[in-house]
């Protein structure tokens, strides 16, 4: 009688703590892509807001809620990951730009398209913009180290130089034009505006952040870029 007792106070114990006798707590399944996801965009977050020297790879590993074993599973080290936030910050770019299917847009509306699309993820994405400023300052030095990099802008290159080589064809923009110094055009418009539009604003009494302000030098962007090509 006694046993009796004993196990069924056991059985009413396990089932106190997990509900049912026979039910155990799950384990959470690993899900490797995830984890790489969410410590490459902690990592971009981190190095976006302290650069390069005041990152803290605890603080990513804390954003990214895993620990210091994965990141370094997944990536070796500090400067590893670096340079992988910066080889998915320029694909992310370079992705996005092959949705504007240059190759089949009319040559004039390909590079309208190319210089609004440029401002707005320059708008919507300032962690790119963080980023360009930090590894300047290290004058490429973690850039330098990538292959994907290389890959990915000359594809990207090759895209816009046939777009001006079809307007050429079409009289519509001058000839031999280097699509490297209209690409550069067309950012230098958008980071300079970006990068100074608080003390620009201040020295010219004028909101440069307002929306209309934003959409207005788009807009320039866009005058100015057609204006330096057209034959």
């Amino acid at each position: 009688m006694v046993a009796r007792t004993t196990q069924g106070t056991e059985k009413s114990a396990k089932a106190g703590v997990y509900g049912k006798a026979e039910t155990r707590p799950k384990k959470v399944p690993r899900n490797p892509q995830r984890t790489h996801a969410m410590i490459l965009e902690a990592a971009t977050e981190e190095f976006a807001a302290h650069g390069f020297g005041g990152a803290r790879v605890d603080a990513i590993a804390a954003r990214a809620q895993t620990n210091k074993r994965m990141l370094y599973h997944y990536f070796g080290d500090k400067e590893g990951l670096y340079v992988a936030v910066l080889e998915a910050t320029y694909a992310a770019i370079r992705n996005a730009e092959k949705n504007l299917d240059l190759a089949r847009r009319d040559p004039e509306e390909g590079m309208r398209e190319l210089a609004l699309f440029t401002w707005h993820h320059f708008l919507e994405h300032p962690e790119f913009l963080s980023l360009l400023v930090t590894e300047n300052l290290h004058e490429a030095r973690y850039l330098k180290r990538s292959d994907k990099i290389s890959a990915m802008h000359s594809h990207f290159i090759g895209e816009l130089a046939d777009v001006l080589r079809r307007g050429e064809a079409a009289g519509i923009f001058r000839p031999a034009i280097d699509p490297v110094s209209v690409y550069l055009t067309i950012a230098a418009l958008g980071f300079f505006y970006l990068s100074n539009r608080h003390t620009l604003s201040t020295i010219f009494a004028r909101k440069l952040t307002a929306p209309e302000a934003l959409k207005a030098w788009g807009e320039h962007i866009v005058s100015v870029t057609l204006a330096s090509i057209r034959a």
